[in-house]
């Protein structure tokens, strides 16, 4: 498996697309809007945007469909917002006398893997422009770009970006531990982190997300401009027990309907066994302790909520599945748009109808017994100005002991 090439959502809009299927995402992105233009204020604050100067925004892992421009609205959105209240400000201090301040250009750029559906944004691109038009007066002048690459490499200039935002992406590894995907059998029948799972295979696991992030906030760090934000949404583990935490339940529902192919004789069981996930769901113990040792960021506000697994039960309090099946089918038609390219890629095509049906009864069988939400982890992160350089003798370092370089 390479992360790059074969990591991405179902393309196109059809029925197992995940445009069609990415309500519990729409659901994080809303959520999150608080923090969101939070943020965008914090950016707008900096010397550099004090002028009508573009504001960069960047958005790492857009995916497709109606969330990626979600997420554009919202922006501009805040920056129309902070704008009408400092004409506001300055028209009561000067009595109306002063013009009001410049509009605020934002430029957007939307990254993802190359494998990414950017054609589907390009055209719901127009779409939006189309619906923007009636608020033309309103909102800043915007401007948007498409950006492939994985957001584990460089893709800006030092000091260019303003605010980082990333929904539902930052659980994803840039690999596979490398010693799971030499084809060492380590974790029989398991794709990701289960009851069973051996402890070695959980430090494997622990130690990429670790190594992941710590290079994110340094990539990240390095791209920021002065007063950079960062505003990071994605699933985590609210029990600390990584045998079992909520998403490894989700995972493991999915090798149980594999093992089930396997005994039909329909899945090699070599196959499954050299299928693993690039994928972890962090504690935000785990999360904070790599921001800290980083010592590049501080952490403007952390905090963990719980949405259901069903993407259409909106009702978050009680334990009560109104009708398992239906929302086993409906799990099953949202994980579906999410990993079946992997799937496809490493077993065939021919196996998709059949596998997900047998794991949309395995959810419902789950949900049953209990009804299952997944913990998301929000971040809101300031970066750190860097140190001043330091000598030591004709060499000449950025950061110092323990930061990054």
């Amino acid at each position: 498996m390479k992360v790059e090439r074969d990591l991405h959502m179902s393309r196109g809009d059809g029925e197992t697309s995940y445009a069609s299927n990415s309500r519990l995402q729409e659901k994080s992105i809303l959520k999150t809007r608080p923090v969101l233009h939070e943020a965008v204020a914090a950016a707008r604050a900096s010397a550099s945007l004090s002028s009508a100067a573009a504001m960069v925004v960047a958005d790492l892992g857009c995916s497709s469909g109606p969330n990626t421009l979600l997420v554009v609205s919202e922006v501009l959105g805040a920056v129309a917002t902070g704008r009408r209240r400092e004409a506001e400000e300055l028209r009561l201090v000067t009595g109306g006398q002063q013009p009001q301040p410049p509009a605020q250009h934002v430029q957007f750029f939307l990254n993802d893997l190359p494998g990414n559906d950017f054609n589907l944004v390009f055209q719901s691109l127009e779409l939006f422009k189309l619906a923007a038009r009636d608020k033309r007066d309103s909102l800043p002048p915007y401007y948007v770009a498409g950006l492939p690459g994985s957001f584990y490499t460089r893709l800006f200039p030092d000091r260019s970006v303003h605010l980082f935002h990333s929904s539902y992406s930052l659980m994803w590894r840039s690999k596979v531990p490398e010693e799971l995907a030499r084809g060492t059998v380590l974790n029989e029948g398991d794709i990701y982190i289960w009851e069973s799972t051996p402890p070695p295979v959980v430090k494997l696991y622990r130690k990429q997300f670790q190594e992941d992030l710590s290079l994110f906030l340094k990539l990240r760090h390095k791209e920021l401009a002065s007063n950079g934000q960062m505003v990071l949404a994605f699933l985590g583990r609210k029990n600390q027990d990584v045998l079992r935490g909520e998403v490894s339940y989700m995972w493991g529902l999915l090798a149980q309907a594999l093992q089930s192919l396997v005994k039909e004789g329909r899945v090699e069981k070599e196959k499954l066994d050299s299928f693993n996930l690039p994928f972890y769901a962090p504690s935000v113990d785990e999360v904070r302790d790599v921001i800290r040792q980083s010592e590049a960021f501080d952490i403007n506000h952390i905090h963990l909520f719980e949405s259901n697994w069903d993407p259409h039960d909106d009702l978050d309090d009680g334990d009560l599945v109104l009708d398992s099946a239906q929302s086993g089918a409906n799990v099953a038609q949202c994980i579906r748009a999410v990993i079946e390219p992997l799937v496809a890629h490493h077993f065939g095509e021919h196996i998709l109808d059949d596998l997900f049906e047998i794991y949309a009864r395995n959810v419902a069988a789950h949900l049953r017994k209990v009804k299952t939400k997944y913990p998301v982890i929000v971040l809101s992160l300031a970066a750190r100005r860097a140190p001043k350089y330091q000598t030591n003798g004709d060499c000449y370092s950025l950061f110092t002991r323990g930061q990054l370089m």
